[in-house]
């Protein structure tokens, strides 16, 4: 199904920091932030919440994860500075794979009168699926800028847009969704 927007759509950047940025990826990671970041414009100025998110650490509990338990250097958690945070972004730190189980985020939504989310960020089958999972769950409409993710695995950037990402929301493409944002 082609992307909607809501009324008010809040846009969600999966960790686009340094330290993840700089992981290989099946497309040029440059390429997601810079969509990011156009994204993250053309929601502020239309006053639409912007949530930008980091992960910083992992999750409490027994994992036999590869993922160090603190980040290997002082800037591994700091966002690109492409993405020009704003005082008015929401800012979340997680330490799960999904942005809303341990934060804020939810009630940072409720606040701001969201209904729906438009998912982006790396990676795509981890964190932007997580996130997008719990937000279906919450209630909330879910939409993909499946041009403005990626993952370290083209195989598993696919199954998630291929596969589950179309059975819980609806996907577009940077362009469209500025071309959505436009009109309003």
């Amino acid at each position: 199904m082609p992307l909607t927007l809501d009324a008010v759509p809040a846009l969600i950047v999966i960790d686009l920091q340094k330290g993840i940025v700089a992981i290989p990826t099946a497309h040029p990671a440059g390429v997601v932030v810079e969509r990011c970041a156009r994204l993250a414009r053309a929601f502020r100025e239309r006053k639409l919440p912007v949530v930008l998110v980091n992960v910083a650490g992992r999750a409490p509990g027994r994992t036999e994860s590869t993922m160090p338990p603190s980040p290997p250097s002082a800037d591994w958690s700091e966002l690109v500075p492409e993405l020009d945070p704003q005082p008015d972004d929401v800012r979340i730190t997680k330490r799960r794979f999904g942005a809303f189980l341990g934060t804020t985020l939810h009630a940072e939504l409720q606040r701001r009168g969201a209904t729906q989310v438009v998912m982006t960020g790396i990676s795509t089958s981890i964190g932007v699926e997580s996130t997008a999972r719990s937000a279906y769950d919450l209630g909330y409409n879910v939409g993909f800028v499946v041009d403005a993710m990626t993952d370290r695995s083209g195989e598993n950037h696919r199954h998630s847009v291929e596969n589950v990402f179309p059975r819980i929301g609806e996907l577009g493409e940077t362009a469209e969704v500025l071309r959505l944002l436009a009109r309003e």
